[in-house]
């Protein structure tokens, strides 16, 4: 007996064609006098019919937020004398995400020169970001467990879980990341 393992509209990695498709159509395969399908086959528009077995499921990704951190970055377009203005002359916020000091977030240097204040905040702010998620998400999970809230504090854990859904949901190709503009 087989069950569906995938479902209509999911996004799977089709191993034999090296590609990503979408579930077009489930088709179990039913025989006679038997209550369950025998075999489940999966139409992923590429030409024929996949099983479970060549298929991969997309995996929600994992954030390593431990090491989150603003490092200070060496300004080689502009002297000390030249940003004299910024809070940190000679040096720019770099967001680092990985556990050496490279990968993560970056600011043009014109665009740090225009307003320096602003983007020291956003830095300060992606960095410590993992952390207000896991506050989110603890308020989230508080208002799932108690369904007795002061209203107040229920209207924040509902927008915490709004807010945990946008971040966890990936983008349509459709999107291109409008959604949250629209909002």
């Amino acid at each position: 007996m087989a069950k569906a393992v995938y479902h209509k509209h999911q996004r799977v990695f089709v191993r034999p064609v090296g590609t990503w498709a979408l579930v077009e159509q489930v088709k179990p395969q039913w025989v006679k006098d038997v209550e369950e399908p025998v075999r489940v086959y999966y139409d992923c528009g590429l030409g024929r019919d996949f099983v479970a077995d060549e298929l991969a499921a997309e995996q929600a990704d994992e954030i390593d937020t431990a090491s989150w951190r603003v490092l200070r970055a060496r300004n080689k377009w502009q002297s000390v004398e030249e940003c004299g203005h910024h809070p940190y002359p000679g040096t720019f916020p770099v967001v680092v995400t990985e556990s050496m000091d490279w990968g993560g977030w970056r600011v043009p240097a014109a665009e740090y020169d225009r307003d320096p204040s602003r983007i020291e905040g956003q830095a300060r702010l992606i960095a410590n970001a993992p952390h207000l998620m896991a506050i989110a998400e603890q308020l989230a999970r508080l208002a799932s467990e108690d369904g007795e809230l002061p209203p107040a504090l229920a209207k924040l854990s509902h927008d915490a879980s709004k807010t945990l859904r946008e971040i966890n949901t990936k983008p349509s190709s459709k999107d291109n990341g409008k959604s949250r503009q629209a909002a």
